[in-house]
């Protein structure tokens, strides 16, 4: 936990350098809690530990719910002249912050150095969703990939090889076949898989996309490709599971209630944030597996998770302050304990390498799986009018799931509508 990390002599040479430098700076710190855990007390602890470190600077972290409902204080609070310094933020929202102009580009307020070594250290491909026009937006922070949980008991119970879990589609309907359990009057007792269709459908939606071949958005955030017959197809089987394969419970699905599902042995496959690694890892009593997102024509998942964005309206030396605790935060020492505590990746290559982190890989091999995938990875799904066209592919997501509406005519519907929005950043 963060009330026992050790500094090293270098962090701590930093942060006694920081105390002169930054006297009596007081910043505004806005998150969100989108896993199961204590999240929002982890975040209390390494507040409390940097302060400790760091004399003269004083950061009150404000939890301030979802994803939706810190960007949503985030913009009152900046609207009305008041915003705090830092936020973590999803970082798919981008567009809508520069929109707002209530973000600064960190790379205007470090050296050349600072860029190459620090934010140069990130992996790309969750640099991605916040690079945009050739600066840094956003520092990854707690990031993620959906990744499939399995009950290696229940794999062994039916016969199925625990070291073995389904790698594609097809292996993918036929275990899930065998793991779902029925009575003998017919009545589902463990249904073999759950992928939730509620709180993030889109981005379990593009773990099939990405799979099938396809990317979802352009990079500039101006057209989407919902009416491709890749992404027609990827809809297609997920409506399938449920309707013609009788693998997975019918209905929409709810993104919470998904990870006590998997603990309560209701469901044998689940598809969730490698961010609840930490909860299912404390809360199982059964042997589990992590594994990557199964293939179609190809391995792929969407990245996920917030990063920390600098807002604008502060003085150099707040904005100064505010940099250096991130910076601290995402050291590897701090970052590795982030990790284990939470579940969520780590996104440096470097944090990887420290003792910490080697140690927990060990222990907790599942903890690979996430970052491994980031082979395979695509940008999470992002556009301008983000929220506008994310909820419209949400919508025919969950049409085709409930059956109002073929795949085909769900996509086609969603790509028009995103269409009339998007024609005005083209």
């Amino acid at each position: 936990m963060f009330d026992r990390l050790k500094l090293t002599a270098t962090t701590c040479a930093l942060a006694l350098g920081l105390a002169t430098a930054a006297q009596a700076v007081e910043l505004e710190f806005y998150f969100p809690v989108a896993v199961g855990g204590d999240a929002a007390g982890l975040i209390q602890r390494m507040t409390d530990a940097y302060m400790a470190q760091t004399p003269g600077v004083t950061i009150n972290g404000i939890y301030a719910g979802s994803y939706a409902d810190t960007t949503t204080r985030l913009i009152t609070a900046s609207r009305g002249g008041n915003p705090p310094h830092l936020a973590i933020l999803s970082a798919v929202d981008v567009f809508m912050f520069l929109e707002e102009e209530i973000i600064e580009a960190w790379d205007n307020h470090l050296s050349e150095d600072e860029i190459q070594t620090w934010i140069g250290g990130f992996y790309d491909s969750f640099r991605a969703n916040t690079l945009v026009d050739g600066l840094q937006w956003g520092i990854p922070f707690q990031r993620s990939t959906p990744v499939m949980y399995f009950n290696r008991e229940a794999f062994a119970a039916v016969g199925l090889d625990p070291d073995s879990p389904p790698a594609s589609w097809e292996e993918l309907v036929e275990m899930g076949r065998s793991l779902t359990l029925r009575d003998g009057g017919g009545r589902v007792q463990r249904w073999g898989l759950r992928i939730p269709s509620s709180g993030f459908p889109y981005w379990l939606f593009q773990g099939l996309t990405a799979a099938n071949g396809v990317e979802l958005m352009n990079a500039e955030g101006t057209e989407v490709f919902f009416d491709r017959p890749e992404v027609v197809e990827a809809l297609e089987f997920l409506v399938s599971l449920s309707q013609e394969h009788e693998v997975m419970e019918p209905g929409i699905l709810d993104w919470g209630a998904t990870p006590r599902a998997f603990l309560d042995g209701n469901v044998a496959i689940a598809w969730t944030t490698t961010g609840n690694l930490a909860n299912i890892r404390n809360n199982a009593t059964f042997d589990f597996g992590v594994a990557m997102l199964p293939a179609n024509t190809q391995r792929g998942a969407p990245t996920g998770g917030g990063d920390f964005f600098l807002m604008s309206g502060h003085n150099d030396a707040e904005t100064r302050a505010a940099i250096d605790f991130v910076k601290w935060a995402t050291a590897p020492e701090q970052a590795a304990q982030w990790s284990i505590d939470t579940g969520y990746v780590a996104p440096r290559a470097d944090i990887w390498e420290t003792d910490t982190m080697r140690a927990y890989s060990e222990e907790v091999p599942g903890a690979l799986v996430a970052r491994n995938q980031l082979e395979f990875a695509v940008a999470e799904f992002s556009t301008f009018e983000n929220a506008r066209v994310r909820q419209i592919l949400n919508d025919n997501i969950a049409a085709a799931i409930v059956g109002e509406k073929t795949p085909a005519q769900a996509m086609a519907d969603a790509q028009a509508a995103a269409d009339a929005i998007l024609a005005a950043y083209r």
